[in-house]
């Protein structure tokens, strides 16, 4: 049986792909995310997408020490609960989703000590490790960037909060997919479809087409909250917010990056998805270490640092904003910029994930 809402977030177009036909399969839905945008400021718990504000939260460390972490990260989440005028507290799930990026190793990973600030920061709310996990996209990437002890300990544990590992297969189920015709009979030569996808099918075409994805995010918490790391990416521009949040979140999605056409398209659709998006609370990224030229590959002659924590529900205009710092140290080193209009982004902006245009932006210094 597909997902109550497969039909719905995936465009049937046959056996041809047309972006045009993409973005009317787009527009079509933009008077739903209208009617969204028309209601009041979202309870955190009142289970329906919650209408993401243009504000920016920034603060400047000293280190990058879990002291400096933890500081950074209460301040920010007291300042986020005072502009939604309400406290984040332990609701009916009594859990909480930490979707960390781990994908390109640990030169290039959501640091330790950041997760370990939200960690706290949660438990002042009210949950216990117990009632908190992590969650990343791969064993052994999750093992090498210090989220999980050696193979030796047997153990799934980071400072006494469960790590799950999506690539284990365990946490996606077959009613819960994001059903796309990219690509067909194609795709055979370039991704192992099967070894991508934890379920069977009736044939590889159907296999092909889903890309499952993980239920604790979707049915198991009272909100999850993104923790990125940036850099930039040869098909879609940024690696972010909106990646971390949608292609590094479910199975089978390495074979949307075949295109600069269908990637954007995927990270809108599968981060507009209303199971996901009503529990996709923040957005925190360090600037610890983040990279500029040949991401999403770790290369540390191309990685910048900042002391500098951001945060923010709308994970359009933290993209945005970190494409503009990365622009800049592109251009300071002599390479091209990325795209003017990056698709990533327009995209996500039009299915109601957040307005882009950094003009518009509230960035508030929290010290």
């Amino acid at each position: 049986m597909k997902s109550p809402f497969s039909n719905h977030w995936a465009f049937g177009l046959g056996r041809y792909f047309r972006v045009e036909l993409l973005i009317v399969g787009i527009l079509a839905v933009l008077a739903v995310i209208k009617s969204l945008q028309g209601q009041d400021d979202f309870s955190i718990f009142a289970n329906q997408p919650p209408v993401p504000s243009n504000r920016v939260f920034e603060y400047e460390i000293d280190s990058f020490s879990l002291f400096e972490y933890t500081e950074a990260v209460e301040d920010m989440m007291q300042l986020f609960e005072q502009s939604r005028g309400e406290q984040i507290e332990k609701g009916e799930k009594g859990r909480v989703g930490l979707k960390v990026y781990s994908d390109s190793g640990p030169g290039l990973s959501t640091p330790s000590a950041l997760v370990e600030a939200v960690i706290q920061s949660l438990i002042k709310r009210g949950y216990a490790r117990s009632d908190i996990f992590i969650i990343g996209s791969d064993a052994n990437k999750l093992r090498e960037s210090g989220f999980l002890p050696p193979l030796s300990a047997r153990s799934y544990f980071f400072n006494q909060t469960y790590v799950r590992a999506l690539d284990t297969g365990r946490y996606y189920h077959e009613k819960w997919f994001y059903d796309s015709p990219l690509p067909a009979q194609s795709a055979s030569y370039w991704i192992n479809v099967a070894k991508e996808n934890p379920f069977p099918a009736k044939n590889e075409e159907e296999l092909a087409r889903k890309s499952y994805l993980p239920v604790p995010l979707l049915h198991e918490v009272d909100f999850w909250i993104n923790l990125p790391c940036y850099s930039d990416h040869p098909v879609l521009g940024i690696n972010g917010a909106l990646t971390n949040a949608t292609l590094w979140n479910a199975s089978n999605t390495t074979r949307f990056l075949n295109s600069p056409a269908t990637a954007p398209v995927a990270v809108a659709e599968m981060g507009a998805i209303p199971e996901l998006r009503e529990t996709w609370v923040l957005n925190i990224a360090s600037l610890e270490r983040y990279q500029y030229v040949g991401g999403p590959i770790f290369n540390s002659l191309y990685t910048v640092s900042e002391p500098v924590v951001v945060m923010s529900d709308n994970p359009v205009m933290l993209d945005a904003l970190m494409s503009e710092r990365i622009n800049a140290h592109r251009a300071k080193n002599g390479f091209a910029p990325l795209p003017e209009q990056l698709k990533i982004l327009a995209f996500s902006e039009q299915l109601g994930l957040g307005d882009g245009d950094i003009t518009l932006m509230d960035l508030i210094h929290a010290n």
